[in-house]
């Protein structure tokens, strides 16, 4: 699953955004009105891959997906997720609504194993490899 991480401008936000919840919450959550149809696929490894600045740039296993009233008693969602983010290859992501659905050979890849990536700021090296330099 992709989304928008909405207000943040870098990894750095997003992470003290997830450490304040989890003063709150055992794990980092995110409350969406939807229901993702493919839950059972989600948990079975799946990942939520975050766009901060039109580039993706980490990712979070998810480890439940809870169905919640909201505040008005409407049919919600928890999505909860292990609080490790794991960066990825930074890939360009054109804005959009809600969240959208990942198709395995489409998620970008973990640059653990990549050091030398990891040192690049990663709106550079999303140009970068939207150049077809890297």
């Amino acid at each position: 699953m992709v989304k928008l991480c909405v207000g943040a401008d870098d990894v750095g936000d997003l992470e003290a955004w997830q450490k304040r919840l989890m003063k709150r919450h055992p794990a980092p959550v995110h409350h969406t009105r939807m229901v993702p149809k493919q839950m059972g696929q989600l948990l079975d490894g799946g990942s939520i891959y975050w766009v901060i600045k039109g580039v993706i740039q980490v990712r979070q296993a998810f480890t439940d997906i809870r169905e919640i009233e909201d505040r008005g008693g409407r049919r919600a969602c928890e999505l909860v997720f292990d609080p490790e983010l794991i960066a990825v290859d930074p890939t360009p992501k054109r804005p959009f609504q809600g969240w959208r659905y990942l198709k395995p050979g489409e998620a970008p890849a973990d640059l653990q194993a990549d050091k030398a990536a990891q040192d690049i700021p990663p709106d550079l090296h999303a140009k970068l490899k939207e150049a077809m330099v890297w």
